[in-house]
């Protein structure tokens, strides 16, 4: 079994495992970075502590969206570089804390797939319907310039940066 909390973004809901999720916090403000690509353009104040903000709905080609009531900003800590990163994702909305059998995570289909492959662990079935457990590691990975896996895909532009 696998512990994670779901959240809404855009019209999908997501989950990420709870081992990565240090806190929610409601929208705090943001200190945009000039020159940031898309997918983390700004920078909050987490416990006096500097932390990246992302937005996975770029990642995973899904439309951008003004935060309203519902959002909120998961502070997460993911390996990264051999070294645990701390960054925080936007979510629409966070539904629950819940498991998933390792059993009903399927792997993503090959055929129909609207987000990239690569930034996509597997799908599972819950309450029929249908979650993403996005590969935060490899997401982060690619977006941050100088990292193994940013290196290794210069070839093929990271929709996320």
């Amino acid at each position: 079994m696998m512990k994670v909390v779901t959240l809404i973004l855009g019209t999908e809901t997501l989950a990420i495992p709870t081992s990565a999720l240090r806190e929610i916090l409601e929208p705090v403000p943001v200190t945009r970075v000039p020159q940031a690509g898309r997918f983390a353009t700004g920078l909050i104040n987490v416990r006096g502590g500097v932390v990246p903000l992302a937005d996975l709905r770029i990642a995973l080609n899904m439309k951008t969206r003004e935060p309203d009531e519902n959002t909120r900003m998961l502070v997460l800590d993911i390996p990264l570089a051999g070294e645990v990163t701390t960054v925080a994702v936007l979510a629409d909305r966070v539904l629950d804390v819940t498991d998933i059998d390792d059993g009903a995570i399927d792997p993503i289909p090959e055929v129909g797939m609207r987000w990239p492959p690569d930034f996509v662990k597997g799908i599972a079935l819950m309450d029929e319907k249908f979650v993403i457990i996005p590969d935060l590691e490899r997401i982060f990975a690619i977006a941050v310039p100088g990292s193994a896996a940013h290196s290794q895909n210069e070839q093929e532009p990271a929709k996320c940066v």
